[in-house]
């Protein structure tokens, strides 16, 4: 039996996570296709150049800004899980949103939602108290700010650390990735993990988006359906995928646009 079908869904890409002269991804060309972006601030990627021409070049796409806070690891891009204290999480997360801050006021552009990078993600589907530290670290900066989650069973210490925090909580999916049979999200480890045709990472958006069954990593079928579809930047077919899915979704009478309202900036603080 089909899910509930979309008839708007929100087309998140990973981005901003160039660093000095070493470029990754095609922001300009990808910022075009999506409906808003989450970008390194800075610890597992990107520098504060980068970071202020991202979000010149979001302002001027008209996308919504998320931000990407990720574990201090350069050399492992974010992706090496490390041994830190909720302490720590809660302070490289909270840094990370006020770095990115600092350039969104620059452009009168708010703070959207924020979606933690890589290893940190993953860690809070695993881990109550690292999940719990980003919560708390996102609602002291902004309560109203949402926090993306991993859609399925794989994500549900993440969405009860979000709900408890008094964050609103958004279920993202992953349509260039491959998904066990029980519904989560098969590690970079295991073979075939990622996709890597645009065709098929179309069809599989198209599925998540309207709730349909879609084929699971070594057999059966699986669903999985959330409110924002991530692309992932760093993929060498980066823009060809998000070409492929926008028109996909198009097809299907699905409009792309960010999901609910923005947070608001702040008043700055009395000193």
């Amino acid at each position: 039996m089909a899910g509930h079908m979309a008839d708007a869904l929100d087309l998140n890409a990973d981005a901003g996570e160039s660093f000095g002269p070493w470029t990754l991804g095609r922001d300009a060309e990808l910022f075009a296709l999506v409906s808003s972006v989450n970008l390194a601030c800075g610890f597992h990627a990107g520098d504060p150049l980068t970071i202020r021409r991202a979000v010149t070049l979001a302002k001027a796409h008209n996308v919504s800004v998320g931000a990407h806070p990720g574990y201090p690891d350069r050399v492992g891009f974010g992706r090496r899980s490390l041994a830190a204290r909720p302490e720590e999480v809660f302070a490289d997360v909270l840094y990370q949103l006020g770095a990115l801050e600092g350039f969104l006021r620059l452009e009168g552009l708010p703070l959207h939602h924020v979606k933690p990078h890589g290893a940190l993600y993953l860690d809070m589907a695993r881990d109550a108290g690292t999940a719990r530290a980003v919560a708390a670290a996102v609602a002291a900066f902004d309560p109203a700010l949402p926090l993306v989650v991993l859609a399925g069973p794989g994500g549900e210490t993440m969405r009860r650390a979000a709900e408890d925090a008094g964050l609103r909580a958004v279920a993202e999916a992953f349509p260039d990735r491959a998904y066990l049979p029980d519904g989560r999200l098969a590690g970079r480890a295991v073979p075939n993990a990622v996709l890597h045709d645009p065709n098929r990472i179309a069809e599989r958006a198209v599925a998540m988006a309207q709730g349909e069954a879609f084929a699971a990593l070594g057999g059966g079928a699986v669903r999985v359906q959330a409110e924002t579809l991530c692309l992932h930047g760093d993929h060498p077919g980066a823009l060809e995928n998000a070409r492929a899915v926008r028109a996909a979704l198009e097809r299907a009478g699905i409009a792309v646009r960010s999901f609910g309202a923005s947070a608001t900036l702040r008043p700055e603080r009395s000193p």
